[in-house]
């Protein structure tokens, strides 16, 4: 763990902390002024892909930027048969904490990817928490599932192969960790390259994906996705358990979940007030085209707290 001390900081003036939530060691990274916002990352990278968009919304907000259980520099929660340390429901739980250890009781939430999964999660088990959340090019897990037709399990390959059971992929994506991670990266871009992503970020990024303990993590995290996570989502379904806190879709107009009906109407049959759009991009939005996400998100997360009596 020594080397990553050597990594490039890319939140000038924010403080570091690593804090116990439930036996797990979250890092974070935490500045700016106003009411809270949690931002989570997804895969394969970790919270240093907020660092474009970090300046600007830490005018408006507190931001509380941490690295998912496992991934950056995180403790890693050991691997079980059930997955169930990985489940998105854990880690919803293990944020809702980060926040209260920081103060924050209830708070807005964006979540990119994997991130984007806690996020709903955390929507859906603590309403009470949640008073904004935004989801950048996803949808709900149960959904990906249902719809898996070829061409979205060519666009998507990756959540059978990572969902194999250990150590499989993680044996194959060791076998050449770095061309493995850049492909992810590139070919999930609008113009299939690694140019939008800063050298720095890129080497955090890296760092994480030559620790065979992360990359063994980052699997477990899709074998829950695979397993458990489909099961809450289903029961939550199956239940017409809703999201009560407005939801802000956002998604790349090449990204991954435009490939179907639009995800205003998927996330219309999963929360009451849902609104967004496309951002002009591919998956990585918050790296790909930061201007264009703040333009669509300020509005909405500034919103809330500009309607609120004095």
């Amino acid at each position: 763990m020594g080397h990553l001390t050597a990594l490039p900081d890319l939140f000038p003036g924010f403080q570091t902390h690593l804090i116990d939530c439930d036996d797990c060691g979250i890092h974070c990274r935490t500045g700016g002024e106003g009411p809270p916002l949690l931002l989570l990352h997804g895969y394969p990278q970790s919270h240093v892909m907020w660092h474009k968009l970090a300046p600007e919304l830490a005018k408006h907000f507190t931001l509380v930027i941490p690295d998912l259980p496992g991934y950056g520099q995180s403790s890693i929660p050991p691997l079980s048969e059930d997955h169930a340390a990985y489940s998105k429901r854990r880690m919803a739980e293990i944020f809702v904490t980060l926040m209260a250890n920081l103060g924050h009781e209830s708070f807005q939430l964006v979540g990119h990817d994997r991130g984007g999964r806690v996020s709903y999660r955390m929507a859906l088990d603590h309403p009470d928490r949640i008073e904004r959340i935004s989801v950048i090019d996803i949808l709900p897990t149960y959904d990906y599932w249902h719809r898996m037709d070829r061409t979205f399990a060519l666009k998507i390959y990756h959540w059978a192969f990572l969902a194999q059971a250990a150590p499989f992929p993680e044996t194959m994506i060791s076998a050449s960790p770095a061309k493995f991670l850049d492909h992810t990266l590139q070919s999930w871009t609008a113009h299939q390259s690694l140019e939008c992503f800063d050298p720095g970020a890129l080497a955090h990024y890296h760092a994480a994906f030559q620790q065979a303990e992360r990359i063994a993590a980052t699997c477990e995290d899709y074998r829950a996705g695979a397993y458990v996570d489909v099961d809450i989502d289903t029961a939550d379904a199956t239940a017409n358990n809703r999201i009560l806190a407005p939801l802000l879709a956002i998604w790349g107009a090449t990204g991954i979940a435009q490939a179907s009906e639009t995800p205003i109407d998927v996330w219309s049959r999963w929360a009451d007030d849902v609104s967004g759009g496309p951002v002009d991009g591919g998956h990585f939005l918050p790296e790909e085209n930061p201007e264009g996400v703040l333009k669509v998100l300020l509005p909405f997360l500034k919103h809330h707290h500009n309607t609120e009596p004095a």
